[in-house]
């Protein structure tokens, strides 16, 4: 497993991660035991760092992980949170006590008395540019509550916004074959910043699978049927915000491009997955499982050779025909 410093919070980690919103909520269900399955067998594979949210099952997922750390209390793993999605989201709501209230909360249901990595979750736009919001963060990390903080932003300009402040550790944000804007300025302006960038959605809500056809359907409770459209929180979540049927079109295209460059050595997702740790800048990538064998495979793509220029050339030519004039401008 390719291994990353995880920007100023100066912590290595796996350049695959694990994604666990899946183990929260919005996937369908995934019971206790199914959950612990999938964190070990990550941690098998080399994993060393897994998201959660307070938000996800409203504390099932970080209660997951949490039960999971007391079993393995030897297991070197970062944990990262994040905060502020459960209340309305206006900038009022992202001051010190409600942090020290929401971290509190989040340290109990992880088990731990400081919080490894704690984001403020897609927030109001103007909470970047709040002085007084990063001055209560600074205090949590002085009052011991917290290691490091970050952000979770949806736009490439929210994502430079917080890169210039001098406490953020981390960015995460979008960034797969099918949402290549943060390779412009966002990447490069975090890597001369020091501050490390998490990618999710890296699979495009598992477009790039290539497992999927036109006629494809999901649970009522999966967020891939209820929120296609931005229905219940920012459509960029669900399937990178482009068309089902023409995402579909394009992970095909995708496959076959794999098919070219490796043959059988890889799946789709494997070669998605290293595609995006292998951007110069990149720290870690989180793809969610659902199962055991989901969580080892898409730990083996941290170790894949180069994919080389030809195949990052032949991504960005899929993206400029496909969905930069739909997305470019959105996010």
């Amino acid at each position: 497993m390719q291994l990353h410093t995880m920007g100023r919070a100066a912590r290595t980690v796996s350049a695959i991660g694990l994604g666990t919103w899946q183990l929260g909520s919005d996937w369908g269900t995934v019971s206790d035991d199914a959950a612990r399955a999938v964190l070990d067998a990550a941690y098998e594979a080399g994993v060393t760092f897994f998201d959660t949210a307070d938000v996800y099952g409203d504390g099932k997922s970080e209660q997951a992980i949490g039960a999971w750390r007391a079993s393995r209390p030897d297991a070197e793993v970062m944990v990262a949170t994040k905060m502020g999605r459960r209340v309305d989201q206006v900038p009022e709501n992202y001051v010190l006590d409600n942090f020290r209230a929401w971290t509190d909360r989040s340290r109990k249901n992880l088990g731990v008395d400081r919080l490894d990595l704690v984001q403020l979750h897609c927030p109001p736009t103007a909470v970047y540019s709040s002085d007084e919001v990063f001055d209560a963060l600074d205090t949590l990390v002085s009052d011991g509550a917290i290691a490091a903080y970050g952000v979770s932003v949806e736009t490439c300009d929210e994502a430079l916004t917080a890169i210039a402040r001098p406490g953020v550790a981390t960015v995460q944000i979008i960034l797969n074959a099918f949402r290549l804007k943060p390779l412009a300025a966002v990447v490069p302006a975090a890597e001369a910043a020091g501050v490390g960038i998490i990618t999710r959605v890296p699979l495009a809500s598992g477009l790039l699978s290539g497992r999927y056809t036109a006629t494809t359907t999901f649970a009522a409770t999966d967020h891939r049927t209820y929120n296609r459209h931005g229905e219940a929180f920012d459509q960029g979540e669900t399937f990178s915000g482009v068309d089902f049927e023409k995402g579909v079109e394009a992970a095909q295209e995708f496959s076959a491009l794999v098919k070219d460059t490796v043959g059988d050595a890889l799946t789709p997702a494997q070669a998605a997955l290293a595609w995006i740790w292998q951007q110069p800048g990149v720290t870690t990538v989180i793809p969610g499982a659902r199962n055991p064998e989901q969580a080892t495979l898409n730990a083996a793509a941290g170790s894949v050779a180069p994919l080389g220029d030809a195949f990052n050339a032949s991504v960005q030519d899929l993206y400029d025909r496909y969905f930069k004039e739909a997305v470019q401008d959105r996010w």
